[in-house]
């Protein structure tokens, strides 16, 4: 769902990962450094091998992904057909930025592959159609449904699920919801009318990055209605942190100008009045029925920035 700040924003394109699985390692050459475009070049005229391999390329020192963690990761992903030609179809390392990959939403081969990976790695993984989108394919991918994938990948960062901003500081001002403390933050939103404008709170400054426009931002954030203070969506409840580009029209209005400039390991409290939110005049369909949020609803959030990348 384009635009709302409580659904998951999927990198749909595919990466690989670690510790050799199945099979020989894989037989094709890449070179380069951590963090750079890699070289990669495939056996001449040879099919893909049938089973899945994996390969660590570069051994990192931070932590293992777990399963239910959001990967960060730069990567270069290319078709490898049975005829033995290949095909980039993607790759983050021309934009500067990298790309999410939730371990709860891969196909089985990226699944098998990034859990388990380490924070600093780089590598290299063959997956067959079976680990892929099977016979089916993925038309609008140009996968055809014979084709394996191959994917070279530089795992940046991982979240945890329960991952937070832990802050013994709450904030507690006249007529704006109340922030408790606390691993998991609650937040309280008070009688009386909603602010009409932009509300941006800083509950914790965090020492980290700058959020600049077109930056990838990993969050965890609860989400509540001003009428009634009832929570529509939070992303430790859902057990699913969030990550979107900022400053590009991907999320609600108020939350790309409540995030630009802001800095990771900061937790704010945001207001967002409808023209901010689902009343916002550039939208098509106006309010969230599935949340229950209407097109005139004010949304108070409280946002954890977890990383900017």
């Amino acid at each position: 769902m384009r635009r709302f700040a409580g659904s998951l924003a999927v990198s749909v394109l595919l990466a690989v990962s670690l510790t050799a699985c199945g099979g020989d390692e894989p037989g094709v050459a890449v070179e380069g450094e951590f963090g750079q475009r890699p070289e990669v070049e495939f056996p001449k005229g040879e099919a893909p091998p049938e089973v899945f391999q994996v390969e660590t390329r570069i051994e990192g020192s931070g932590r293992e992904v777990g399963d239910g963690d959001l990967v960060v990761a730069d990567y270069a992903g290319y078709v490898w057909k049975k005829g033995g030609t290949s095909t980039l179809i993607g790759s983050s390392y021309q934009g500067g930025v990298p790309s999410s990959f939730p371990t709860w939403n891969l196909v089985k081969g990226l699944k098998k592959a990034l859990v388990g990976a380490k924070v600093g790695s780089r590598v290299v993984a063959v997956i067959p159609p079976e680990d892929g989108y099977g016979d089916k394919g993925a038309p609008r991918l140009q996968i055809g449904g014979e084709d394996s994938l191959v994917y070279v990948l530089d795992v940046v960062a991982a979240h945890a699920k329960s991952a937070t901003v832990e802050s013994d500081q709450g904030l507690e001002k006249a007529g704006l919801p109340k922030v408790t403390a606390g691993a998991v933050p609650g937040v309280a939103v008070p009688d009386g009318p909603a602010p009409e404008e932009l509300v941006v709170e800083t509950v914790k400054r965090g020492p980290g990055a700058e959020i600049r426009p077109g930056r990838l931002v990993a969050i965890q954030y609860v989400g509540a209605l001003w009428r009634d203070g009832k929570v529509f969506s939070s992303s430790w409840s859902d057990g699913r942190v969030y990550a979107s580009v900022i400053g590009q029209g991907l999320v609600i209005k108020g939350w790309d100008e409540a995030l630009v400039g802001r800095t990771a390991g900061s937790r704010l409290m945001v207001v967002a009045p409808p023209d901010k939110a689902y009343g916002d005049a550039d939208l098509k369909v106006k309010g969230l029925p599935k949340y229950g949020i209407k097109a005139d609803d004010t949304l108070v959030y409280v946002i954890d920035v977890l990383g900017v990348y």
